[in-house]
């Protein structure tokens, strides 16, 4: 695939409120692979490699979907693809 790798750490009131279940239908409509999964601290983390241009767009419809409102910081990590997603998931 030869792209990028975005980590991205959200925080605020996201677990519990669907974020999850949000960033997998989401992520359906980019051709990026990866998952989200909560942390233990509170935040919802989301690693997904793709196309840096579907990335991008891919975390700004997590910005604006009907999650805004419950997160307080995001805080993305880049890096080259490590191609070891095979499709997006949640993680438990």
């Amino acid at each position: 695939m030869s792209g990028k790798k975005m980590q991205v750490f959200f925080s605020g009131t996201v677990q519990g409120v669907g974020f999850r279940f949000t960033a997998e239908r989401l992520a359906r409509r980019f051709p990026v692979t990866g998952y989200v999964r909560n942390l233990e601290d509170g935040r919802v983390e989301v690693v997904a490699e793709g196309e840096e241009t579907r990335l991008a767009e891919f975390l700004t419809a997590l910005r604006k979907s009907g999650m805004k409102d419950y997160i307080r910081d995001v805080d993305a990590r880049w890096s080259e693809a490590e191609d070891c997603f095979q499709g997006f998931s949640i993680v438990y």
